[in-house]
Parts: structure tokens; C-alpha cells; sequence
């Protein structure tokens, strides 16, 4: 691991604005790093955050044996804010089994609170919110989803049904504002890894009713949120991050970095974004760090 490279990242995030960090998620490569180091980024990036921002763990298993096992690790955490699980992979449990499963983590980490994250295009199974609204009321730590189905009207169910202090979040970048729209309270995004103070601003001004502000930036960036799934998630990111300076593009089998030709696509479109050092910003927008 690159740990200066993870220091100065999560110092560049929190500068430009974001509310919070989720440490070893998808796009930081969770599922390629060993319990050693997974534990170790996650200790790096609560300790570069210092307590400027809340820190999440991604914590992801298809054995719930496993999953707690490693849920028993981040409690030694000290300044760890929660924890967000997605869908046990592969093997495809029933609604029940899903239950039963984040409910043993929830218990597990007590009281520490709990994002389920819910993403069937990787794990091959959708969390129903019917399901959810279960967890919601049989562990009171469960208090947050990533919801990344792709499908506003499961995110309007989950608007209609949840208790009214439980937070959705988005889990697509293009579907945030539309999220935000029917009742959603954020993102957790993969092009704030690049745009952080940028993908911020929109989801702010969406948040604060300025829904002319917030579908601007959408517009804007729109490309950007499309080009980081050229290729998996996260190769794109990681080469505009080094095409901007900021890390090596370094990925692990079986992830590869994306072909030359898709990486002169993305530096094409970071120059006209304005993300790279050496390209101006876009006429008529100033990036405000919040």
C-alpha cells in the first residue's frame, strides 16, 4: 500500500469539503486486499482524518462467520464512526438469509451504527425494502443504506417505509440528484474520489432546494460519472487520479488498468473538465471548497 499517497488523499478530501469518508469500499479495491492491510487502511485513513469527518469501514463478507470475525477487528478502532456491508457475494441468500446476516453484524458491532449497502449488479442479489425496514426495527444500530440498485422506485419505497430518521444514500452518482429528489439524503460517490469539492457542491446545492445549482454540476460532470464504469470500477478512477498527480494506477488481479486507448479517453475528458493540473477550469465555473 501506498500510505503517504493515502494520507495526502484523505487530507485532499476533507480540504475540499466532503462530510464524510468510507474507507475500503469498491472503489478502494476492499476486495483485493488482504485482512492485514484492509485493517490497516481503514486504521490510516480514521487516523489521517483525525476527527475532522466521520470515517466509515467497508466490512464485506459472503460468510457471516467471517464478517464477524472481522466486525470484531474495527471495534478496536478507536474514532471509527460505522460500518457499511454489502450484500453477502455469490452466494445469493434469501431475504432471510440477508436478515439474518446484517442483524448478527449489527449485534456484532453494537453500538456502533450500520450501513447496509445494498448493489445487486456485484453481488448478484437485491436487498428488498421490505427486508430493510425489518433490520430498521429489529437492531436500532441499523440506521443507514447505500442503496445501489439502480431503480428509483425501489429508493422511493424505501423513502415511504423507513422511519423518518433513517438515512438513504445513493449509491450512483447519476441517479443522485433524482435520489435526492424523491427523499434521499446524499451520495456516496465514486467521482467525489476525483471532483471531491465539485460532487460536494452539487449534492449540497440539491440538498438546500438550489435545484438549478445542483443540475448545472450534474450536467457538467455527468461524462465524468459515466467514464469512471468504461472499464471496472476502479480502474477509471484510479488512472484520473494519476493522470491528476495524486496516486499510482496500480490495480490487482483480476482487476488490470484499462487499455491505452481508454485512458487517453479519460485524460481527454479530465483536461476538459479542468481536473488536471495542467488544463484550465471550465469557463464560467469557479470549484468551491466548502
Amino acid at each position: 500500500m501506498d500510505e503517504p499517497a493515502l494520507w495526502a488523499l484523505v487530507n485532499w478530501q476533507i480540504e475540499s469539503g466532503i462530510d464524510f469518508l468510507v474507507a475500503c469500499g469498491s472503489t478502494g479495491e476492499a476486495a483485493t486486499l488482504d485482512e492485514g492491510e484492509w485493517l490497516h487502511a481503514v486504521r490510516i485513513v480514521v487516523e489521517a482524518a483525525a476527527g475532522r469527518v466521520p470515517v466509515w469501514a467497508g466490512c464485506t463478507h459472503n460468510s457471516t462467520r467471517a464478517l464477524l470475525r472481522q466486525a470484531g477487528l474495527l471495534r478496536q478502532i478507536p474514532g471509527l464512526s460505522a460500518v457499511l456491508s454489502a450484500n453477502p457475494y455469490y452466494n445469493k441468500p434469501s431475504q432471510e438469509g440477508q436478515f439474518q446476516h446484517f442483524l448478527a453484524l449489527a449485534k456484532a458491532v453494537h453500538p456502533l451504527p450500520v450501513a447496509v449497502y445494498n448493489v445487486p449488479g456485484r453481488t448478484g442479489v437485491n436487498l428488498d425494502p421490505e427486508t430493510v425496514v425489518r433490520l430498521a426495527a429489529a437492531a436500532p444500530n441499523i440506521e443507514a443504506i447505500k442503496e445501489a440498485s439502480g431503480k428509483l422506485p425501489q429508493v422511493a419505497k424505501l423513502v415511504h417505509t423507513l422511519p423518518r430518521g433513517f438515512k438513504i444514500f445513493s449509491g450512483d452518482d447519476n441517479l443522485a440528484l433524482a435520489s435526492i429528489g424523491i427523499g434521499a439524503h446524499g451520495l456516496i460517490s465514486v467521482a467525489s474520489n476525483e471532483a471531491p469539492a465539485e460532487v460536494t457542491h452539487m449534492i449540497r446545492a440539491a440538498l438546500n432546494n438550489n435545484w438549478a445549482e445542483a443540475r448545472e454540476l450534474e450536467r457538467r460532470y455527468a461524462r465524468l460519472f459515466e467514464a469512471n464504469f468504461w472499464e471496472s470500477n476502479p480502474g477509471p478512477v484510479k488512472t484520473v487520479l494519476n493522470l491528476m498527480g495524486h496516486i499510482n494506477d496500480t490495480v490487482r488481479l483480476p482487476l488490470v488498468p484499462p487499455s491505452p486507448a481508454t485512458r487517453a479517453r479519460l485524460e481527454r475528458l479530465a483536461g476538459e473538465l479542468g481536473l488536471l493540473k495542467h488544463a484550465p477550469a471550465p469557463a464560467g465555473f469557479r470549484a468551491e471548497v466548502f
